[in-house]
């Protein structure tokens, strides 16, 4: 998978909670989400303002979201282990490392590919 697949699948799938998400998906996603986030936050810096990359954030939240915990169901937890990226410090390093878990097979489903 490459990163235009992925970009594709997630903005298909974008309020699409079920499922499951491979890793190169989930993380080609965020990669895509991270750079355009910082040529809006580019063009924020030189128009002055917060606009860009306040419409790009709130046009990204639904699917990042959907893919977060489609990623994490892949990884065989469940979506609820996305709250823990709201502790304070060590939440999203927690939320990483289980994001970066490699895929299981669930009751005969093969895991993603």
């Amino acid at each position: 998978m490459h990163i235009g697949q992925a970009v594709s699948i997630c903005f298909v799938k974008y309020a699409d909670f079920r499922g499951r998400a491979s890793r190169p998906e989930y993380w080609w996603f965020t990669l895509f989400v991270t750079i355009v986030s910082l040529i809006a936050l580019t063009f924020d810096t030189l128009a002055r303002s917060g606009l860009y990359s306040t419409i790009w954030n709130l046009a990204v939240l639904l699917p990042t979201l959907a893919v977060t915990v489609r990623r994490l169901r892949d990884a065989g937890l469940h979506w609820a282990w996305i709250l823990i990226g709201l502790v304070p410090l060590v939440g999203w390093l927690i939320l990483v490392v289980l994001l970066a878990r490699p895929s299981v097979e669930e009751r005969g489903v093969p895991a993603a590919a």
